[in-house]
């Protein structure tokens, strides 16, 4: 069973989080566990129609975001990888500094040291040096930045085909593939 730890910061773009917590559910063999700020749950509120406890309820296990002593803080907690969607500016410069004040940052911090893949969906534009800097900084220290910046040659028709191929395309990059996932085959699908 593939363990998975979902992180969603305060950036815009909730529905990503939320869309791959789903999607997650309908897979066998993988257990998820959800670390949110506080300013996750409130902005989800703001662009969704998504109650708290329902975002909640898509995950196999749950952790308060101050809770530095829940087990995914350690690194003797098993995890096979670590998503973080949205990932706001802040918290990419908290993982960067490794500056870990919450167990969202915590738990990255330690899929890195343990040599995890730690994935951050960076939703942040336009770019000043200073998030170069940090996105740079993050690489470095072993995580994937992969903004969700959508694949129009699968010829999206709604916004959700749009963000179910950026949560694809990021369960692509922890090694869980998806049935369902468009896949590029030398432009046949854009004739």
């Amino acid at each position: 069973m593939k363990k998975i730890i979902v992180g969603m910061s305060g950036a815009s773009g909730q529905i990503y989080g939320i869309r791959l917590l789903q999607t997650l559910r309908q897979l066998e063999n993988v257990e998820v566990h959800l670390i949110r700020t506080e300013w996750a749950k409130k902005t989800a509120g703001m662009e969704t129609k998504w109650q708290a406890d329902e975002i909640a309820s898509l995950a196999d296990r749950v952790y308060d975001c101050e809770d530095l002593a829940a087990p995914v803080s350690s690194g003797s907690f098993q995890r096979d990888a670590m998503i973080i969607v949205p990932c706001s500016v802040k918290t990419l410069s908290a993982i960067a500094n490794s500056y870990n004040d919450n167990l969202l940052v915590r738990a990255a911090d330690t899929t890195l040291k343990e040599h995890k893949t730690l994935i951050l969906s960076l939703r942040e534009t336009p770019l000043h040096r200073g998030h170069i800097r940090l996105m740079a900084q993050a690489a470095e220290a072993g995580a994937i930045i992969a903004p969700p910046v959508p694949m129009f040659y699968t010829l999206p028709q709604t916004i959700d085909d749009l963000v179910d191929q950026t949560v694809y395309r990021l369960l692509d990059l922890v090694g869980i593939p998806v049935a369902k996932a468009k896949r590029w085959s030398g432009g046949a699908e854009c004739k």
